[in-house]
């Protein structure tokens, strides 16, 4: 008989709900996980530590790791010391920082990997993709890394972590209906292969939250939230790449981040830019239910929200198609020069700020 379907790979276990971590220790005794309880634990600041205390009295032939930042190098030295021991497995907990550096120093030291996450702040929890700063080259790349075999949110500390950071993972959940809309417009006018599967993770991810009127105190919204985030996971993994969750609206942000770091969190700014692009496509109704979406949670909307002045905004737009030059979105397709770009910076403010 043919094969009429496809397998999509997916973590073996995804446990979302207050007091989760309380089953991180059972998880690392499934055989499939480790085989003997020889895990590296990589624990970020604040809540990780906090949540690795839970874990040590558990923890017979475990190791628990500190790590600060979220730098290629870092995920480097870790994946030295990992191959330099005996290991079955990694854990990574704490934020999106830690929880990429862990997925990336897994990757190179051919480990499984199994993120907790103490934040919502970005759609890396069950992605494989790494955002990391490279220290030698000064800014921030994506690097394809293996998705995590087993996920953990435990809303218990994610209600204790920093309202920007539970607003962020809605600006980057939301999103993708601008990135999708340019994957759609890549197979229009370049014959772009466009994955319906990955679009329909995508899709739904998004408009989980983007109508929601509860919000970010609320565990019902906060469950919704980390299944979006996961689910735009799967699409990235479905997909072989960003393409359904990273469209200009990223191209932007990475811009942003090269020329201007430290502006602002990752899905801020990915909810804020999406607004733009979606605005640039002249697409009415899906520019309003953003703006709605970012106004009912008090995310950021425009450069000045994002602290950035109109002129370093202009200066990221006509930037932001270098930073994937392998990418069509509205960008490529409009192909604006300074003039035009600063031009249609007016109009969004025009419209959306002044």
């Amino acid at each position: 008989m043919p094969l009429l379907t496809r397998q999509v790979g997916t973590p073996l276990t995804i446990d979302i709900g207050p007091g989760a971590v309380e089953g991180l220790a059972p998880l690392l005794a499934d055989r499939r996980i480790s085989a003997g309880g020889h895990v590296a634990v990589i624990v970020g600041p604040g809540l990780g530590e906090e949540v690795a205390a839970t874990l040590r009295p558990s923890l017979e032939n475990g190791e628990i790791w500190d790590v600060e930042g979220g730098s290629v190098q870092a995920g480097a030295d870790l994946a030295a010391r990992l191959r330099a021991g005996f290991y079955d497995a990694v854990v990574g907990i704490g934020g999106g920082r830690t929880i990429d550096v862990a997925k990336y120093a897994a990757s190179l030291s051919g480990l499984p990997v199994v993120a907790v996450a103490t934040s919502l702040a970005h759609d890396g929890i069950a992605s494989p993709v790494a955002s990391l700063v490279d220290d030698n080259a000064g800014r921030k790349s994506s690097y394809g890394v293996t998705m995590p075999i087993a996920v953990v949110v435990d809303l218990d500390y994610v209600r204790r972590s920093e309202p920007p950071m539970r607003r962020s993972g809605i600006g980057d959940a939301i999103s993708n209906l601008s990135a999708i809309a340019d994957w759609r417009l890549a197979e229009r006018e370049r014959g772009e292969a466009v994955d319906g599967v990955a679009v329909t993770f995508a899709r739904i991810a998004a408009t989980s939250i983007v109508h929601r009127e509860d919000g970010i105190d609320d565990d019902g919204f906060l469950i919704a939230l980390a299944e979006s985030l996961v689910l735009s996971g799967l699409a990235m993994a479905t997909a072989g790449s960003s393409r359904p969750c990273s469209g200009g609206d990223h191209e932007i942000l990475h811009a942003i981040d090269h020329l201007f770091p430290g502006t602002a969190h990752h899905g801020e700014l990915a909810g804020a830019c999406s607004l733009f692009t979606s605005f640039l496509r002249r697409d009415e109704g899906l520019t309003r239910g953003i703006d709605a979406c970012l106004s009912r949670h008090g995310l950021p909307r425009t450069p000045d929200d994002l602290g950035l002045s109109e002129e370093q905004f202009v200066e990221a737009v006509a930037a932001a198609p270098g930073t994937r030059p392998d990418r069509f979105t509205i960008l490529e397709h409009l192909a604006l020069d300074e003039a035009g770009v600063r031009r249609a910076v007016g109009e969004f403010l025009d419209a959306y700020d002044r």
